[in-house]
């Protein structure tokens, strides 16, 4: 799962750090930087509040921009993140990609988008304030249809985990569990960043119950690759609760050594994972590559965040950590055995970057 909002903090790169989507004050005013989508919906740059605008979710909506509202609703260009998940769970347990990864990948997405639908339920009433650019307090999307949303795309995430089979249903419904758990009551606590990092971990444990379901040294297999995943997300989100107002060090500095004991962990190369299987060692280069990969996402953004913690830079630094759990799920899956697959992922980085260009992540 992707590190979403805390209290005040709402998530990442569409802020002041880039090239910003919808970055307004309230007033409506610009704030720096080209700007979409934060006007009020008659296309003026008032600075009324979010009753004053008028529900547009409904069938006098124009298709493009219905579309485009649930686009930066559900954060497609986020999407990209969640694949490697499951890939990686399964290639730690030594099992191949088949019919039941890819539900494992379906139900993911689907719990994914249901959280980012919920997380903007949850957070209609702060958006108004600090956000008023987002689909709900803009009036683009209803509040009831986003909360339906996450409500229908939680149960089709549990429908295909059940296809999958029993032991990962019975993980998917945990990661559901926290996911509504999170977005509706824990991001406001201190437990907030060990939720998010328990649903990732738990995501990529579907993926490994999912590639050999019923077998628990096969979810044991995977754990190590889980708490590597889990700390990352941890680090990411504990700094995307400084995004609104910034002034924190201590965060950007910590998910700094985080991500340097991550990449060192994962460039040096166990083959005795792969070999205790009987398949031969993954080549040290696919493993080298994505490890190298994901520190260059994640470690300059975050050095800028510890060097002048403000907003923009803040809200740049969470948005590279975002994008760098591809090559991390990258390096993971080649250093279990699967190096074409760990290729294969790490192809989907620049995808995700020009998406989030149009779309923002958070």
């Amino acid at each position: 799962m992707t590190p979403r909002r805390s209290p005040a903090v709402p998530p990442a790169p569409g802020a002041t750090g880039g090239p910003r989507t919808g970055s307004s004050s309230v007033d409506g005013s610009h704030s720096g930087g080209p700007r979409t989508g934060s006007s009020s919906v008659d296309g003026s740059h008032s600075g009324s509040t979010p009753a004053d605008r008028p529900h547009t979710d409904g069938p006098h909506t124009a298709p493009a921009g219905r579309l485009a509202a649930w686009a930066e609703l559900l954060r497609v260009s986020a999407l990209f993140t969640v694949p490697g998940d499951a890939l990686a769970g399964a290639a730690a347990t030594g099992a191949r990609p088949g019919r039941r990864t890819l539900l494992a990948i379906a139900t993911s997405l689907c719990l994914y988008e249901a959280g980012m639908a919920l997380n903007d339920w949850s957070d209609r009433d702060e958006d108004a304030v600090d956000r008023p650019h987002r689909p709900i307090p803009s009036g683009r999307i209803s509040p009831a249809a986003a909360l339906t949303a996450a409500g229908a795309l939680t149960a089709a995430g549990l429908v295909l985990a059940a296809r999958a089979g029993r032991a990962p249903f019975t993980v998917a419904t945990t990661l559901a569990t926290t996911v509504w758990a999170y977005d509706l009551r824990l991001k406001h606590t201190t437990a907030g960043p060990a939720a998010m990092a328990s649903a990732r971990a738990l995501d990529l444990l579907l993926g490994a119950a999912a590639g050999r379901p019923g077998s628990t040294p096969a979810l044991r297999a995977a754990l190590p690759h889980a708490g590597l995943l889990a700390a990352h997300t941890y680090a990411v989100t504990t700094v995307s609760r400084h995004e609104t107002r910034g002034g924190s060090t201590t965060a950007p500095l910590a998910a700094l050594a985080t991500t340097l004991t991550i990449t060192a962990t994962t460039v040096r190369h166990t083959p005795h994972t792969a070999a205790a299987r009987g398949r031969p060692p993954a080549g040290r280069l696919p493993v080298a590559l994505a490890g190298l990969v994901y520190g260059r996402t994640t470690l300059a953004t975050l050095l800028h965040a510890a060097l002048n913690p403000s907003p923009a830079l803040t809200q740049r630094a969470v948005g590279a950590g975002i994008r760098a759990m591809i090559p991390l799920q990258a390096a993971l899956t080649a250093r279990a055995g699967a190096p074409a697959a760990g290729l294969a992922l790490l192809g989907l980085g620049p995808l995700a970057r020009r998406l989030a260009r149009k779309v923002s992540p958070t």
